[in-house]
């Protein structure tokens, strides 16, 4: 197997990836009709596990290796494997929540796509990123395609747990579970080096400092606007010097994670209204064409709404990653008072989170840890994030 195949990417995830390597193998076999060899393979898969761990990574490895040419080995050379990897395959969809939830409309006309013969000839395959956003007609809509699944149809769904609160019961008792892990900080950092050819001591603090999220390792050694605002938010808890400071740096990380998430989606915005526009006949002349852009109103505002939608989850998603990293400094802060044998999150701020074990007591270090915890969850359950970052900072400096 080529050390860079399809699964390449999901470190410290040896047990899962045999699993889904077994699976794909049994789905090759099936496609040749060797039906009784494909007891390793069902048609519903759910991948689940913390931030950084990979799900989606998993997901898009696993469909790659369904539509491999060769014996579902993914290989990661064939058509099949470059296609799916490189979101282009006719036969593997992937569903992105672009706003706040996946909704029963998109869900259904996907299952109806679904229900089509691959014209590959090997799999459907539909990959549904943080599926813990389906509505819950959406994931009625779902269920009832995964209880009455097409033929040489798979579904993949990612979720952070199978919680009921993330995925419901009933979808969960008809899928396979694949649980991934965090992996650990020294098998990212070592991944880093052979692949990327990263030097050793920034493969070391990078990998750290994302937490075992390879993705945002390569993107922090690599982009100096990423690490000068990881560096911003590590450098709240010495910030918080009384009331007055706690609502401002409050604001200040809001309007953070709003810059960042505009700066993410304006050009896909521009080119969507661009086409919009076009498709509805802007920069035509005469009574017709004034009439249809007249008629496109609804259509415009509809395209805002989404747009909208997909900017507000944008700016909630670059403030929970704002969130894990202060979490990563507290918690090292009661790693050092503790005197824990693990090593540092934030080895680069070492010197801060040594000085703050010596000044504030554990209890009131697993306080702190449990305040950016809650804001977390608070505005998982879309509290508005103005209101929860500011009752965070005031917790963080009461201690």
């Amino acid at each position: 197997m080529s050390p860079h195949d399809v699964f390449s990417d999901l470190v410290g995830q040896d047990e899962p990836v045999e699993t889904l390597r077994r699976a794909a193998a049994a789905a090759a076999r099936v496609v040749v009709g060797d039906t009784a060899g494909g007891a390793a393979m069902t048609h519903a898969w759910i991948f689940t596990g913390p931030p950084g761990s990979g799900r989606s990574l998993a997901a898009r490895a696993f469909a790659a290796a369904l539509e491999c040419q060769r014996e579902g080995q993914g290989c990661g050379e064939c058509h099949g494997c470059r296609t799916v990897l490189g979101r282009t395959h006719a036969d593997v969809r992937f569903v992105v929540p672009e706003g706040l939830s996946i909704g029963v409309g998109e869900m259904r006309a996907l299952v109806l796509r679904a229900a089509t013969a691959p014209s590959g000839g090997r799999w459907q395959v539909v990959v549904i990123e943080d599926a813990d956003r389906l509505t819950e007609a959406a994931g009625n809509a779902l269920l009832k395609a995964i209880e009455e699944p097409p033929p040489r149809t798979v579904f993949l769904l990612c979720t952070p747990s199978t919680h009921p609160d993330d995925i419901s019961v009933t979808i969960r008792s008809r899928c396979r579970v694949v649980a991934l892990r965090q992996p650990p900080a020294d098998a990212v950092a070592a991944a880093l080096i052979a692949r990327d050819g990263m030097a050793a001591d920034t493969a070391a603090w990078a990998a750290a400092a994302a937490q075992g999220d390879i993705t945002r390792a390569r993107l922090l050694a690599a982009d100096p606007e990423a690490r000068s605002r990881r560096e911003a938010v590590l450098a709240v808890p010495k910030r918080l010097t009384g009331v007055g400071a706690c609502f401002d740096v409050a604001a200040g990380m809001v309007a953070a994670a709003k810059s960042e998430a505009a700066t993410s989606v304006v050009d896909s915005d521009a080119s969507e209204r661009s086409a919009l526009e076009q498709a509805l006949g802007a920069g035509g002349t005469g009574r017709g064409a004034t009439g249809a852009m007249r008629g496109a109103a609804g259509q415009i505002k509809d395209l805002e709404r989404r747009q909208k939608s997909r900017s507000t989850r944008t700016q909630r998603d670059v403030l929970d990653r704002q969130l894990v990293d202060l979490a990563g400094f507290y918690r090292d802060v009661l790693v050092t008072a503790l005197r824990a044998p693990v090593a540092v999150v934030h080895g680069d701020v070492a010197p801060q989170s040594e000085a703050a074990s010596r000044k504030w007591s554990p209890e009131s270090t697993l306080r702190r840890l449990e305040a950016v915890l809650a804001c977390r969850e608070s505005i998982n359950l879309n509290v508005k994030p103005e209101i929860a970052v500011e009752t965070m900072m005031l917790n963080l400096w009461k201690g």
